[in-house]
């Protein structure tokens, strides 16, 4: 009895998890969006580089300054080869997300993203030699083809912008497939991912963002008639990607690596 009540109260903390990630999934989108077009602050590498330094921050606070967490002491040889890893690839995602956002619309950039769940279980399969059931190959057939159908027919279609949320998705089933393997196999949690993951992150991006965005945004501080109030939203959207990160490692945890892209596919389909 008592086994039947814990594992329905791991279904609904999965479930309210994943509608948690949805809701904040999508509000960083949109906001990212609107900071591109109408702020026309079109640093795809900048925006990433706040939103993990509010990462960086808000793990801080919570770890070391509110200790509402406890905090796993990793070695650095651990840290480099586990962490690094995946921090890396999640600042391709973050980038390639928003680069493909500059020049393609949200509907299109989402509906190309349904590509990740089959991307994941390819990857599983080539690389960590992950067998599936031929039921779910079969399954990832109508989603190819729905996928290709809409690229053909998209009005906005941009190749360049087609091909950044593409590879977004390659970089979101190998974030994914990480994160599941540092979540579950060195037993971290959420808060704590986001601690170690975050400050690699904004090294990763701080000096790419500084040498090919650098001179663009000092241009666009003398440019826009107010600048501070937009970059309180700039950072304000940072808040709402730190959220977004914890978000993405709890769902992780509490799940799969397919499981969590293919509950992603399902946000497309509600919202």
């Amino acid at each position: 009895m008592e086994e039947g009540r814990l594992c329905q109260w791991s279904v609904c903390r999965s479930l309210l998890a994943i509608v948690q990630w949805w809701g904040f999934n999508v509000t960083v989108i949109i906001i990212n969006k609107w900071i591109f077009q109408k702020l026309d602050f079109k640093f795809p590498l900048s925006v990433s580089c706040v939103h993990f330094i509010t990462s960086s921050f808000g793990a801080y606070m919570v770890i070391k300054v509110l200790k509402l967490k406890p905090l796993i002491v990793v070695d650095p040889e651990d840290r480099w080869k586990r962490i690094f890893p995946m921090s890396f690839v999640f600042c391709v995602n973050i980038v390639l997300g928003n680069v493909s956002l500059r020049y393609i619309p949200v509907s299109f950039m989402q509906t190309i993203k349904s590509f990740t769940p089959a991307t994941t279980v390819i990857l599983q399969w080539l690389v960590w030699r992950k067998y599936f059931d031929w039921r779910i190959w079969a399954s990832l057939i109508p989603i190819v083809g729905g996928i290709l159908l809409t690229s053909i027919t998209e009005l906005s279609f941009n190749m360049f912008g087609f091909c950044a949320a593409l590879f977004g998705c390659l970089a979101t089933s190998t974030k994914t497939i990480l994160a599941e393997s540092l979540l579950h196999g060195y037993k971290f949690d959420s808060i704590n991912t986001v601690y170690y993951m975050a400050p690699f992150a904004t090294l990763i991006l701080g000096v790419p963002a500084m040498l090919l965005e650098g001179n663009g945004i000092m241009e666009w501080f003398e440019t826009h008639p107010s600048p501070w109030p937009a970059l309180v939203i700039i950072f304000s959207s940072g808040v709402l990607a730190f959220c977004l990160n914890f978000s993405i490692f709890y769902v992780i945890h509490s799940t799969t690596a397919v499981t969590f892209n293919v509950a992603g596919n399902l946000k497309q389909l509600l919202c």
